[in-house]
């Protein structure tokens, strides 16, 4: 299956902004929102039942986001293609950047990439939907305005045979302050089971958006991981959008 609508153009943009001059400090990044793959690549040698899987995007993180961005009145980029092709939240220097495995899963089309096309991606995926976000980072900046970042993902209820019990986890590096008051926030609900940096942690070498963005542009940065099984349908992300609309106006003015 694919995320985006059958018969449009073959290399979309690699960014779809949403409500780019919304109001609210918050400005929403969901680098792994889609699954679609042009049809050059044939799947990167998967099926369409591989591609549906979490290898290949973040099940129920764009339905999240665009939920969000209605409720917050925020700015949101979401990205259009799969992360299988380069991952935007990856430095392009890890290995993972474009996966030659993903989980126990192979994925044949990566094996064996010459430079070229390794940098096609770069310029056709990573590099605009960067530059676009960084960009309008940089005029609310100039405009005196504040950019607090939340990036938007969703994790597997169960990894490499590890079960996750977690509902959702808040990632943060030096925005400490922000990450721990969202924690207290979701954990008023005494349902939710929600930890700081699980079930990953934030760093240079892993991560791109809440570092490059964030942290080194002096931007208030999260990033909110949800289990997939709980927003794989329309009333699941009602629900966490709910969740995370009151817990995000409740630390608003913190960030």
């Amino acid at each position: 299956m694919s995320h985006l609508i059958a018969g449009t153009n073959p290399w979309p943009e690699a960014v779809e902004v949403v409500n780019a001059s919304g109001r609210s400090p918050f400005v929403l990044i969901c680098e792994h929102a889609s699954n679609y793959i042009p049809a050059e690549y044939r799947r990167l040698g998967l099926d369409e039942q591989q591609l549906a899987r979490h290898i290949a995007w973040d099940i129920g993180a764009a339905n999240i986001t665009r939920a969000l961005l209605e409720r917050l009145d925020a700015a949101a980029f979401l990205g259009r293609y799969s992360r299988l092709l380069i991952d935007l939240n990856r430095p392009l220097h890890v290995a993972d950047s474009i996966p030659v495995r993903s989980e126990a899963t192979d994925i044949p089309g990566n094996h064996s990439l010459n430079a070229a096309e390794k940098e096609r991606r770069r310029q056709r995926i990573f590099y605009p939907f960067q530059n676009q976000l960084r960009s309008h980072l940089e005029q609310r900046i100039a405009e005196g305005r504040r950019n607090v970042l939340v990036a938007i993902h969703s994790f597997t209820p169960v990894y490499l045979g590890q079960h996750r019990s977690w509902h959702a986890g808040v990632l943060f590096e030096k925005s400490q302050a922000l990450g721990q008051a969202l924690i207290a926030q979701l954990r008023q609900d005494p349902l939710l089971n929600v930890d700081a940096n699980v079930p990953y942690g934030v760093s240079a070498d892993a991560d791109y958006a809440l570092v490059v963005h964030g942290d080194q542009m002096g931007n208030p940065a999260v990033l909110i991981e949800i289990r997939n099984d709980l927003i794989a349908d329309s009333d699941g992300v009602e629900t966490w959008a709910d969740k995370l609309e009151r817990a995000l106006r409740a630390v608003e003015p913190l960030s």
